[in-house]
């Protein structure tokens, strides 16, 4: 039996917003196995300079991401879509180890089998260092605000 995961391509709007919504709910669980398995077992990846291959490299990715940036809170919004891809804008927030607060912006084009998985995933990121009182997200986006856009700063 082969893995799959609703909605389908090609998208329509419903479709790609509610991709978009599962994708941010997954991260947002900060529980690389469970966020591995919305990808193909060979997904490409290229997240900042970091390029990672197969679902196995996607969970120690995640793994040592999430170390790193802690206490991590993201939303994303979709950008665009047409047939099996969508394009989403993003924000997450996290602090060091140091304590620093950050707040990370970014793009992804995401590309998907027939059967929903997703095959490459190609992100762009910049960091900004924000104080904690500059805080907008703690914790996952509540069910009433799904399918909201996110802030541009």
């Amino acid at each position: 039996m082969s893995e799959s995961r609703p909605p389908f391509p090609p998208f329509d709007e419903e479709g790609a917003l509610r991709k978009v919504q599962a994708a941010e709910d997954a991260w947002n669980t900060r529980d690389p196995g469970r966020v591995a398995l919305a990808y193909t077992p060979d997904s490409v990846w290229r997240n900042r300079d970091t390029f990672v291959t197969g679902r196995e490299a996607i969970v120690e990715f995640l793994t040592a991401k999430w170390e790193r940036e802690q206490d991590y809170a993201l939303r994303k919004g979709l950008w665009g879509f047409r047939g099996n891809r969508i394009a989403v804008r993003f924000q997450y927030e996290w602090h060091d180890d140091r304590g620093q607060w950050w707040r990370s912006y970014g793009n992804e084009l995401w590309e998907f089998t027939e059967t929903g998985l997703m095959s490459r995933r190609e992100a762009s990121i910049n960091d900004v260092a924000i104080s904690e009182a500059d805080r907008r997200w703690f914790g996952p986006r509540p069910e009433a605000e799904h399918g909201r856009d996110i802030p541009l700063r």
